[in-house]
């Protein structure tokens, strides 16, 4: 039997049989309704013997509506979610972050909720989540069709260590190629932390990318032990940027981007702030500074909710601001 509320004209008729000395196995009997359901709701009315419909109508009311209300999201507290949605957090990143703050929890979905209601107000913050796009598989022979790096060390030879991200130092790198192939981002990401490192450059030459990578790394020196790549002719001079750094350079296997699914997750979110419609010809040192502090400040699921950047200075958590 699914369950219901006692309605008002069952409680009057509990009322009149209690009038009448019969038993709450009775009662219960002769509304279809467990015993326990009757016990509670005459112990509820706090007149065991005189009960009363009535009143136990209007407590019952009552307590419904102290249920409905009791954890009922304040309007500060909305403020504070709208805020992280503007700073491109998803909600279930917002809600593990409240909670883990030992702020007043906010489920994700009571989130996704506010986010629908706040559309049909014609709000702005459905705009701020990020879009999931079906994936496009590539397929192709696993042979490098671009030719082969020079003094290139396959993935296969790389520690253990890297792929346990048991340790802050192992990286990933891409570039991430603009609409025309209009300029050029390129990201580094550490492994354990997610850390992100990004700069914009012309083009994807060697000489300037190499460049680009020494000026990241160096202020990180002793945070970088390894580097893993793709395959592109970007990165033809990594025996040079890998002495300079005391890092080891490795190279996934043509075509397995799944060897580094950090660095391919992380530029899945820096389209969120550089779209591929976009071109990259011309974006500032500012947009790109700002969309990587805004990575590394983001709490992630996978960091137990603390952010890139307090894992990876091992930092104590702070709330956000």
């Amino acid at each position: 039997m699914t369950y219901a509320h006692l309605s008002q004209h069952e409680r009057y008729q509990i009322q009149a049989l209690r009038a009448n000395d019969f038993s709450l196995r009775h009662i219960a009997t002769q509304l279809e309704r467990s015993v326990s359901t009757i016990a509670r709701e005459v112990a509820r009315s706090g007149a065991a013997v005189s009960y009363r419909a009535d009143a136990a109508h209007v407590l019952a009311l009552r307590r419904q509506a102290m249920s409905r209300n009791a954890r009922a999201i304040a309007p500060e507290r909305w403020l504070a979610v709208q805020s992280c949605l503007r700073l491109y957090f998803s909600p279930e990143q917002i809600s593990g972050r409240l909670a883990l703050e030992g702020a007043l929890p906010v489920s994700h979905e009571s989130i996704y909720q506010h986010i629908l209601r706040d559309k049909a107000r014609g709000g702005d913050l459905a705009g701020y989540l990020r879009c999931q796009k079906a994936r496009r598989k590539r397929y192709g022979s696993g042979n490098e069709r671009r030719g082969q790096l020079k003094n290139r060390v396959c993935i296969d030879q790389r520690p253990a260590v890297v792929q346990a991200r048991s340790r802050i130092g192992d990286w990933e790198g891409d570039t991430v190629v603009g609409r025309g192939h209009t300029g050029v981002l390129l990201t580094l990401v550490e492994r354990r932390s997610r850390y992100t490192l990004m700069r914009s450059l012309p083009n994807r030459e060697a000489a300037p990318v190499s460049a680009a990578i020494l000026e990241l790394l160096r202020p990180h020196k002793a945070q970088c032990l390894t580097l893993t790549f793709d395959n592109g002719k970007e990165f033809a001079d990594h025996v040079f940027f890998g002495k300079c750094l005391e890092a080891d350079v490795f190279f996934a296997h043509p075509y397995h981007s799944w060897e580094r699914g950090t660095n391919e997750n992380t530029n899945g979110l820096v389209r969120q702030f550089f779209p591929k419609p976009m071109s990259f010809l011309h974006l500032s040192a500012t947009d790109v500074n700002d969309a990587a502090y805004r990575l590394n400040h983001r709490p992630r699921k996978c960091l137990g909710y603390k952010t890139p950047h307090e894992v990876f200075y091992d930092l104590p958590m702070r709330p956000l601001n």
